[in-house]
């Protein structure tokens, strides 16, 4: 698809987004089986299904579009799961991987929160309405990921990683 205009590369950056939200549905369990903190579980647990809904609200956007979800690659999500799975491999101790996963996490979220803060403007400026609640929904929602991440990180995941047992 060429990218002509401000339409196409809206269409060009919701089809990344759902490339991103599919690769994460697919990440998310085994970050949660690797977390050592329940509360980390839950919240990857939480965000799995939070995430399933994201990629249902871009099918929603796409069939509005008469357009494909598919077709495009997401590769800075693709590089952020390859750094989890492979924090996962070296073995850290179990409070080390807990903060090192947040970390991971964090970056999959801020990359989303950026992605999908362009994508709500682009809606509201081609005035795409039906588009931008979708949209803004899944944003409140990523917002609210990264901030939980961080109360778990400073409510003792981190203090936990500076001397693990």
């Amino acid at each position: 698809m060429k990218i002509k205009t401000l339409h196409d590369l809206y269409v060009d950056k919701l089809r990344n987004l759902y490339s991103a939200e599919t690769q994460l549905v697919k990440a998310l369990p085994k970050m949660a089986k690797n977390a050592s903190s329940g509360p980390l579980r839950s919240a990857f647990e939480e965000h799995l299904e939070q995430t399933r809904n994201h990629a249902e609200r871009l099918e929603q956007i796409f069939d509005k579009l008469d357009a494909r979800a598919k077709g495009k690659k997401c590769y800075a999500i693709q590089g952020l799961v390859e750094e989890g799975e492979e924090l996962i491999d070296v073995e850290p101790e179990a409070p080390v991987l807990d903060a090192g996963l947040i970390c991971t996490a964090q970056k999959a979220e801020h990359y989303e929160i950026a992605t999908y803060g362009t994508v709500c403007t682009w809606a509201r400026q081609l005035g795409l309405n039906d588009h931008l609640e979708l949209l803004q929904q899944t944003l409140r929602e990523e917002k609210a990921t990264d901030e939980k991440l961080t109360r778990l990180a400073e409510a003792g995941i981190n203090q936990e990683a500076i001397s693990p047992a």
